[in-house]
């Protein structure tokens, strides 16, 4: 399987982040001490990339790149012969290469390729999931039926049984000592991390009301022109991922998850319900099912609002920034993108040179930081799972999107309890075989329509 943003828009998006001056945090979910979890019977630890996209080579180089010890590329997996070809191209021109050994008969393409690169690894290496998250909870479970340590991307789920099912697994997971990182790095940068630690010291006072925006053209496979008749609907809606719920959550779930999991992380709290709005605008002839625009007020228990507004359209304003306001100041968490520097607090709400009293220096790469810590912690049995919190993250996500889509206020509870599932049987799939969503005869999919259509149908 393959996580295609395209995977030009991946590396991009990564290159862009680090030139500009990324950050990093070694922040982990602690947890109580499980029992170790390493490589037997050496030092060298062995890494099988599931999903050889844009991302999931963006991963495995960090991978490659921890210091501490000797670490291996052994086995890669996906769906499509010319990804697999791509990532392991790219990998050997990089300056990770020496640390890459995968052999011809170690590339594995298929549906069970997943399988197939697990089983060449021992209990306590590491295998990487960067494909569609709609096969997260299957490549999980056996990663941990196997004791190897995981790296997934995010999002995690799109739907409350997948939810409860990975929620499932983390406890798992946890029990036999594994360590799970989950690409939500905006938690390992170090900016972010001391701006968290300064509100929790009272620096802000009490936090009222959080702001997180993500505005811009459309990106990667966000909307989808009708299917080519010599490509199989189920090959087409996987490289076009970000296009189908069943998929990947659609755009708002993938591109919208790191403010609206940091922010939250400001608050130290996940909320408890959402009302949004949203609408589909300049379509043309696309066949996907995402919204345009994006508007969510999100609820704390304690009544503090978190507001998000997303929005993929040509030609408008682009703002890509977050933001933390308390009784005694605001704090910009995010100046740009999903977690750059820096970071910064203001005494009062205008945000003027004479009012800020802090802001951060750290320019390090948040990124490799959350391999750093991931590798450090299977090398020295730290604890190290952030699977319960991915998937909080992504209910959270799936929470304001169902509010966008059915016009309706949606709680955690509606969402996580919520049995509509939009992938049922995948574990069935072939590559011959149909896909979860079917075209209508109109070559069309199913789109939102608030207030018309409910949770059972959008």
């Amino acid at each position: 399987m393959n996580n295609i943003e395209g995977d030009s828009a991946a590396i991009s998006r990564r290159k862009f982040l680090k030139d500009t001056g990324r950050t990093t945090a070694a922040s982990v979910l602690a947890m109580a001490a499980m029992p170790a979890v390493h490589a037997s019977g050496s030092d060298e630890i062995h890494v099988a990339l599931i999903g050889c996209g844009g991302r999931g080579t963006g991963a495995v180089t960090q991978a490659l790149a921890t210091k501490g010890g000797p670490i291996k590329l052994i086995a890669m997996a996906d769906v499509f012969q010319d990804r697999l070809k791509g990532s392991y191209d790219a990998l050997m021109g990089s300056g990770v290469a020496k640390n890459v050994t995968v052999t011809e008969d170690h590339k594995f393409l298929g549906y069970d390729s997943y399988r197939k690169a697990m089983d060449l690894l021992r209990p306590g290496d590491v295998a990487i999931f960067t494909t569609p998250l709609a096969f997260r909870w299957i490549h999980f479970g056996y990663a941990i039926d196997k004791k190897i340590n995981v790296f997934m991307e995010k999002p995690l789920t799109a739907d409350g049984p997948t939810s409860k099912i990975m929620l499932k697994l983390s406890d798992d997971s946890v029990a036999k000592g594994l360590k799970v990182g989950v690409g939500l790095m905006s938690r390992h940068a170090r900016p972010l991390q001391e701006l968290h630690k300064r509100i929790q010291d009272g620096e802000l006072g009490e936090i009222m009301l959080m702001r997180g925006y993500r505005m811009q053209g459309p990106v990667g496979t966000f909307e989808s022109p009708p299917r080519p008749a010599n490509i199989p609907e189920l090959e087409y809606q996987i490289r076009r991922f970000h296009s189908f719920l069943w998929a990947s959550g659609g755009c708002f779930n993938d591109f919208n998850i790191h403010h609206i999991d940091h922010l939250a992380w400001m608050k130290n709290a996940w909320p408890i319900k959402a009302q949004a709005l949203g609408g589909r605008h300049y379509r043309g002839d696309a066949i996907d099912q995402n919204l345009d625009t994006y508007s969510v007020e999100y609820t704390f228990a304690d009544g503090a609002k978190m507001y998000f507004d997303g929005r993929c359209m040509d030609g408008a304003a682009g703002i890509y920034s977050s933001y933390v306001h308390g009784t005694k100041g605001i704090g910009i968490a995010a100046k740009f993108a999903d977690c750059a520097p820096p970071s910064s607090i203001y005494k009062g709400w205008n945000m003027t040179k004479e009012n800020m009293i802090w802001q951060s220096t750290d320019r390090s790469d948040p990124y490799q930081n959350e391999w750093d810590a991931l590798i450090d912690a299977i090398r020295n049995d730290k604890p190290h799972n952030e699977a319960k919190r991915g998937v909080e993250a992504s209910i959270t996500c799936n929470m304001g999107r169902m509010a966008a889509h059915t016009g309706q206020e949606i709680t955690f509870e509606m969402a996580l309890n919520s049995d509509q599932r939009f992938a049922p049987d995948l574990e069935k799939l072939v590559m011959a075989g149909e896909s979860p969503l079917k075209a209508g005869p109109d070559g069309k999919y199913p789109v939102p329509m608030p207030g018309q259509k409910g949770l059972k149908e959008y």
